[in-house]
């Protein structure tokens, strides 16, 4: 029994490292996107929402045109660790709600 035990604490351990580093590598990534994208001259997405779980990652707000909104697309993807992008931007030429 206390074989058992043990190995299942190290099972429970080891599983908790492992989400505590997709985390990091998470924000890693996060962190790495808003700058890309908030640097960009055609999106323009300093005030865009990035969300980023598991390497999934999700962008709201609102670009100015079409070009934008593929382009940041296109911009994560190109990260190492992005394994894929909601991209649930909306395009509003006057870069507001409508």
């Amino acid at each position: 029994m206390n074989k058992l035990a043990i190995a299942l604490c190290c099972g429970v351990m080891s599983l908790g490292l492992a989400v505590a580093a997709d985390q990091k590598e998470d924000d890693r990534l996060y962190d790495q996107i808003r700058l890309r994208l908030a640097g960009d001259p055609d999106v323009k997405g300093g005030a865009l929402e990035v969300d980023v779980k598991d390497g999934v990652v999700t962008l709201k707000g609102i670009v100015r045109t079409d070009k934008a909104k593929a382009k940041a697309e296109k911009l994560v993807m190109k990260m190492k660790g992005a394994k894929k992008v909601n991209n649930d931007l909306r395009v509003s030429p006057t870069g507001s709600i409508e």
